[in-house]
């Protein structure tokens, strides 16, 4: 049967010109080609939002419990954003195999307990931030495997100590927020190691100015001298040094550290000074005699009841400081800056009443010197009458 043709002078469609029917299959060919050539989508843990490229795996504000499902992160990651979620703990292998991070935000959630080595895995971590949350205490372990950290907010938590040990690996360590805790006092130790550290923020402490902090304070000094930057540290006790910043407040002026030592006989146990000077005892070798050395620049010993402690983190501080801080020694120098002042007051009102004495004197004697030259004319005719008279009386005896 031939093929159905309209007439030349029909309405009907034109005539379908063979080559269409080649050029779509071509077509759908070679998009499916370039299909195949373009790599697979890369999977978005949900209710995450991924960046174009899979940079940033934003998390924020999804009222999160949990972690989502972190063998769903693309791989390549640099930032993980988890703030604003109600995560309250993670678990010891939660964050495994993210080498590639190099941003993690935990802020403004409830975590209270974090545990030893979480964040083992991160050797690539450039900043961590933990602002508000519930952290009390820290393990010494925490910040394990974090080489490269070089900005760590811990500020407002519920830390009231910092413990030995928990940053001795942040050696690249920049800038550090301890803002808006429970802190009272630190210890020197906990920091030294922090050798590139420039930013320390503290204020909203309720610091006490006393033992806690003297050594603390001469570390502070130092970082300021090498051009680091250190916010206010506004004391809350004792009641003379309330609201003035320690860095201004000389060594003698702790008192509420003598009066602590006193009650204590300035050697009993359980002296809350013995924390500021513990780390100069905890980086010296112990004396195996068990004695302390007296004097304060050498390496300090401990006795027997830091001998139990073996580590240098338990009972050797206050050992320490009842070997360094001494209530005689301080009293003797206050006496020496009491005494040598009133001798120094005294000189100086002695210095100026003999300037005094000396004006006036010279002013009386340059008025006398004027008198003196003024009336020298007549002096002299008065002596030549004078003269005249012996003279005459002479003659007349004669």
């Amino acid at each position: 049967m031939p093929p159905h043709t309209h007439p030349s002078g029909g309405t009907g469609p034109p005539p379908v010109s063979t080559t269409s029917h080649l050029v779509r299959p071509v077509f759908l060919g070679v998009v499916c080609f370039l299909a195949a050539l373009l790599p697979p989508a890369l999977p978005c843990p949900p209710p995450c939002l991924c960046s174009s490229d899979n940079l940033v795996v934003d998390c924020g504000g999804r009222g999160l419990s949990s972690l989502p499902p972190m063998h769903l992160l693309p791989r390549g990651s640099r930032s993980l954003l988890l703030a604003n979620n109600r995560l309250a703990s993670l678990g010891a292998a939660a964050f495994a195999n993210l080498s590639s991070l190099e941003e993690l935000d935990l802020s403004n959630n409830y975590l209270n307990n974090l545990p030893a080595g979480l964040f083992r895995d991160m050797s690539n971590l450039t900043r961590l931030t933990l602002h508000n949350n519930s952290l009390t205490v820290m393990d010494r372990d925490l910040f394990q495997g974090l080489d490269s950290l070089q900005t760590l907010d811990l500020s407002l938590n519920g830390l009231s100590t910092v413990p030995l040990g928990v940053l001795d690996e942040l050696q690249r360590l920049r800038w550090l927020s301890l803002a808006g805790n429970r802190l009272h006092g630190l210890e020197r130790a906990a920091f030294e190691p922090l050798a590139n550290l420039q930013h320390l923020e503290l204020g909203h402490n309720p610091w006490e100015c006393d033992c806690n902090l003297r050594d603390f304070k001469h570390w502070m000094e130092w970082l300021l001298y090498r051009g680091g930057k250190v916010d206010a540290v506004e004391c809350t006790l004792p009641k003379d040094l309330r609201g003035r910043d320690i860095r201004g407040v000389p060594v003698e002026m702790f008192n509420y550290c003598l009066q602590l030592e006193d009650e204590n006989g300035g050697g009993g146990e359980g002296t809350r000074s013995g924390q500021g000077a513990g780390p100069p005892c905890s980086r010296s070798a112990l004396n195996p005699s068990g004695a302390t050395p007296v004097s304060a620049n050498s390496n300090t010993g401990a006795d027997s009841s830091s001998n139990s402690g073996g580590g240098g983190g338990g009972e050797a501080p206050p050992d320490c400081v009842r070997a360094r801080y001494k209530p005689v020694s301080v009293r003797r120098a206050i006496g020496t800056v009491v005494i040598a002042g009133v001798v120094c007051g005294i000189v100086c009102i002695m210095m100026v009443a003999a300037a005094a004495y000396g004006c006036i004197y010279a002013s009386l004697m340059a008025k006398y010197q004027r008198e003196l030259k003024k009336r020298q004319p007549l002096m002299g005719d008065g002596d030549g009458d004078g003269e005249d008279r012996e003279e005459k009386q002479i003659s007349s005896v004669a």
